[in-house]
């Protein structure tokens, strides 16, 4: 008899050390299952795609209204007006059939490119968001001559017909110039 109470008390430490692995493996499993819960259900998360996709639309739309080829002034113009919306859209259709032949006659090809871009303003719930864009606008003439103007732009974008458009666009300050 002592003998199998002896076999029985040896056991009892690799049952407790099984029973304690179990318990902090479970434990584990809860945390992270919790925490993967919480991460999904962050808003940050929808916070940071709806950044993303301001951006990418703003971007693309800075570059719309700075590309713009003489033979092809219509599509160009319909891409800047589909680009647009509020003020700067009505400024545009405004002004489409004065730039349309000022373009023309110019026989000017512009391309631009983005060279970097931010949000630094981002209401989802209001549907606005400001943007600072850096930009490369080549500009080529009729006797095929080019020249690269880079330079800085800050727009804002207002969510129109469920996607980003830009609502003002203008040039961004550079260097230390003063105000006052």
């Amino acid at each position: 008899m002592a003998r199998g109470v002896r076999a029985l008390t040896g056991t009892r430490p690799l049952l407790a050390a099984a029973l304690a692995l179990t318990l902090l493996a479970g434990g584990f499993a809860a945390w992270t299952g919790w925490d993967w819960y919480d991460a999904s259900h962050d808003d940050s998360a929808g916070y940071a795609a709806q950044r993303d996709t301001a951006l990418e639309a703003g971007e693309q739309a800075v570059v719309n209204l700075n590309t713009l080829d003489h033979s092809k002034v219509d599509q160009g113009l319909d891409l800047w007006e589909s680009s647009t919306t509020g003020d700067l859209h009505s400024q545009l259709a405004q002004g489409r059939t004065e730039f349309a032949t000022q373009v023309k006659a110019a026989k000017t090809v512009t391309t631009a490119r983005v060279l970097s871009g931010a949000i630094t303003e981002l209401d989802d719930r209001a549907g606005r968001a400001r943007l600072l864009v850096a930009l490369r606008v080549t500009v080529r003439t009729a006797d095929d001559k080019s020249s690269d103007k880079d330079s800085r732009m800050l727009g804002e974008l207002t969510r129109a017909e469920g996607r980003w458009k830009l609502s003002a666009l203008g040039q961004a300050p550079v260097g230390g110039a003063s105000t006052g």
